[in-house]
């Protein structure tokens, strides 16, 4: 059967499946992958025509490849460069079919394309052999927690169909992923430019019995299996309708494992804020009440709590994900510059971007031979190593194993991603004790009048101004006089002065600086009830160091806290929002709190 000849069988099934298809530069992905798109006949009509047509009024050989790479600059360097998505289909399911470059240089967008596979078709040149870049791909493919995965050593009609070089070959990489703990699927002897053992049997392959490769791919398992997992989804956004008195906020993202119920709780991590889904919005399609794994999702809540991009979406009642600021990873380096400690870069986890620094490095790995070197004091490119990485500000996350979609990362560096990898562990960090405090506390909250409506009503957002600086600045000077001017100017405000905790809430605590830290941890929790009314409320302290206002800001929430250091020199670890000298808030010191709370959006309109 010819490839204008065959088709295939529609399926009645909407199943789809994710396969990335990776290996060495020239080793025939596209090829296979055009094949599949012709055999089973996937492409458009005409399509096939118009290539061969193409390339006989260039006096260019037909390639099936090149009825994939469809940029200009691939068909004249002969490489493929960026990670397409193409679709086909078998009798059996739909497929999304990703294309990964496979020259060194072009790593960075293999393991983008392979971090959206739920399988992987490995591609090797039955001449060439397993070549490094062939070990790297199924070091990354494990990295990413990609189990499913098939081997074809293409090009056998270059060798004379020789079973002896395919056993060699299945022999040295088969003995390879065993070190990673990987046992492929099937390897299969195959032809992509012939279409041998592609989509069916060849006789020239005769002493093959195994599956072909189409077999292979429809006996990988589904996606299904991630709607029974525990639900997630990376809040991409949140967005208000104000049309015809519409005041509706629809939390939208990507589900990436689970589902969610109309009536569900939903609990946002790392805040902990919970509320129960009221409804699913839909654009020009009937009502449901039910999104699942991979579906693009968008949903009202009972409350409307203030949850913002980044946050991870979870079900009440189900596995929560795990929260901290320091993650122990296995991580692949891209970028041109080493991986190093001294400077910040970026980490990316669904939707969230938080800063990031390398704090330690285990151990460095060379993903093509698997030796390990310890005591390095860098990640160079294309090396491979075990870390343990420090956040800026809690991350919500699982371990990879658990959870591969939410246990995968990228690290930016200069606006470049640089590397990737999954996260290993979480590991303790200084406020674990105090984030699982506010967790549970936040999970039991009984609220009456949501914050939205309390913002709206008092047109201002809560918030919590610490005023600290150096012992001779008058602190609680500035504190009383920008609460009674925000009063007199109409705000709903409180200075919530230290000695007011400490002889009542703190009294049966000593000032001694072990107990400090309880001392600030109350202060948290004290300034927690009164944001919830939706006040702005003022407090100040003496020297607060960057831990102490992390302290608070565990039990309050990051968003709505704002450090302002009194004084002519920082004299502790602090990185304040806003700086004054003594002199400076003496004479503008209001005015210029004042305007900063406006910029920042605390107070909604100049009075």
């Amino acid at each position: 059967m010819t490839p204008r000849e065959a088709s295939v069988t529609v399926p009645a099934s909407t199943e789809r499946m994710s396969i990335v298809v990776a290996g060495h530069v020239d080793h025939g992905k596209s090829t296979i992958i055009g094949r599949l798109l012709a055999d089973t006949g996937s492409l458009p009509l005409g399509k096939l025509e118009a290539v061969r047509a193409s390339c006989e009024r260039n006096a260019k050989p037909f390639e099936y490849a090149f009825l994939l790479d469809a940029l200009k600059d691939e068909q004249a360097q002969g490489i493929t460069i960026d990670s397409a998505r193409v679709f086909f289909r078998s009798a059996k399911r739909h497929y999304i079919i990703i294309d990964a470059p496979g020259h060194i240089e072009f790593l960075k967008n293999m393991v983008t394309g392979a971090s959206r596979a739920h399988a992987a078709v490995l591609v090797i040149d039955a001449r060439e052999g397993v070549r490094e870049n062939s070990r790297r791909h199924g070091y990354m493919l494990s990295m990413l927690g990609i189990r499913q995965i098939a081997v074809v050593v293409n090009k056998m009609d270059l060798v004379d169909f020789n079973r002896e070089v395919f056993e060699a070959i299945r022999s040295e990489y088969e003995g390879f992923l065993s070190r990673l703990r990987v046992e492929p699927s099937s390897f299969i002897p195959a032809s992509g430019f012939h279409g041998h053992n592609i989509t069916r049997h060849s006789a020239a392959l005769d002493w093959y019995r195994g599956p072909t490769l189409l077999d292979t791919l429809d006996t990988f398992t589904t996606e299904a299996s991630t709607v029974d997992q525990p639900f997630r989804m990376p809040v991409q956004g949140v967005y208000k309708f104000t049309q015809h008195n519409d005041d509706r906020r629809s939390v939208a993202g990507t589900v990436h494992t689970g589902r969610l119920r109309c009536g569900d709780e939903v609990v946002f991590y790392p805040s902990g804020k919970k509320s129960h889904v009221r409804s699913m919005e839909v654009f020009n399609r009937a009502p449901r009440d039910e999104f699942v794994a991979d579906e693009a999702a968008a949903f009202t809540l009972d409350e409307q709590i203030y949850v913002t991009r980044g946050e991870l979406a979870a079900r009440g009642g189900e596995r929560p994900p795990l929260v901290s600021t320091r993650l122990r990873v296995s991580l692949f380096w891209l970028g041109r510059n080493p991986f190093v400690p001294q400077k910040e870069y970026f980490l990316k986890l669904g939707t969230a971007r938080v800063p990031v620094r390398l704090e330690e490095i285990h151990r460095v790995i060379d993903a093509a031979e698997l030796a390990s070197s310890e005591g390095r004091d860098g990640v160079s490119r294309h090396e491979v190593a075990e870390c343990t990485l420090t956040l800026a500000r809690p991350l919500a996350f699982d371990l990879a194993e658990d959870l591969a979609a939410t246990g995968r990362f990228v690290i930016v560096d200069d606006f470049e991603i640089s590397g990737g990898g999954i996260v290993r562990e979480a590991v303790p960090d200084s406020q674990t004790s105090a984030r699982d405090r506010a967790l549970r506390r936040n999970l039991n909250w009984a609220g009456g009048v949501d914050e939205e409506r309390r913002a709206e009503r008092l047109s201002q957002r809560a918030a919590l101004v610490l005023i600290t600086g150096e012992r001779a600045a008058d602190r609680k000077g500035l504190s009383r006089e920008l609460e009674g001017r925000l009063f007199e100017e109409g705000r709903f405000v409180y200075f919530l002065a230290i000695g007011n905790l400490l002889y009542g809430v703190d009294a049966d605590l000593d000032r001694t600086d072990d107990s400090r830290a309880e001392h600030v941890r109350r202060l948290g929790e004290v300034a927690n009830i009164l944001l919830d009314a939706g006040l702005i409320v003022i407090a100040s302290a003496i020297g607060m160091t960057q831990s102490e206002v992390d302290l608070i800001q565990t039990a309050v929430g990051r968003d709505r806290v704002w450090a302002m250091w009194i004084g002519d020199e920082v004299t502790t670890d602090l990185s304040p929002d806003l700086v004054l000298t003594q002199r400076e808030a003496a004479d503008e010191g209001v005015g210029r709190l004042k305007a900063f709370l406006q910029e920042r959006g605390v107070i909604y309109r100049p009075w």
